[in-house]
């Protein structure tokens, strides 16, 4: 398969992830959950086990495979399962996809890349990779940023030198950092809206 054709096959699979999202977000609307939120929440923990595995996988899919933008399901996170407990969920899943995504670039290289993003954003980003250095101090700066493209940077970081033990501290101490900052912005955003 080329990587036009991957590339095209994760846009469909973003779409129907899309509307498959609407269409749950109508039922659970009809179903009177989103009248108030700690009832979302309490139905989503009688699910046991099944409700956070299912959304934890799920961050990890989007970050491996960019269906559903990473700003949604963390935002969904912290709505379904409350500031802490969505916090430490999307923490899980997105440590666990960014650790795949630096693994499966190392492995596979430059080509698995361009299936899953273009050449022309390969090429406006592999620059900053010349300079190991440099770029370890300017991954582990952007992944603590809300608006670095985290997903894209964890697979060029595959693609340098940087080691195993360097990456996942980054991604470890990083990540939590820039969750903690999204829930906060959701949670007070809610309590300014009155939810």
């Amino acid at each position: 398969m080329s990587s036009v054709t991957s590339r095209r096959l994760i846009n469909l699979m973003t779409i129907v992830t899309l509307g498959a999202t609407v269409a749950l977000t109508i039922y659970w609307f009809n179903l009177g959950l989103f009248d108030d939120i700690p009832t979302l929440q309490n139905y989503l923990n009688h699910s046991g086990l099944l409700g956070p595995l299912v959304f934890i996988l799920i961050q990890i899919i989007q970050v491996v495979i960019p269906v559903i933008p990473g700003g949604i399901s963390t935002a969904a996170g912290v709505i379904l399962f409350g500031p802490w407990w969505g916090f430490v969920y999307n923490d899980i899943g997105i440590t666990i996809g960014s650790l795949i995504n630096f693994w499966l670039a190392r492995r596979y290289g430059k080509p698995f890349i361009l299936h899953i993003i273009s050449e022309k954003t390969y090429d406006r980003y592999i620059g900053y990779t010349t300079n190991q250095r440099k770029f370890d101090w300017l991954f582990g700066l952007a992944i603590v940023l809300p608006v670095a493209p985290d997903d894209i940077l964890c697979l060029l970081a595959g693609l340098t030198k940087m080691t195993w033990r360097r990456f996942f501290w980054i991604i470890v101490l990083g990540k939590p950092i820039t969750i903690a900052a999204y829930s906060l912005i959701l949670v007070t955003g809610a309590h300014w809206l009155g939810l």
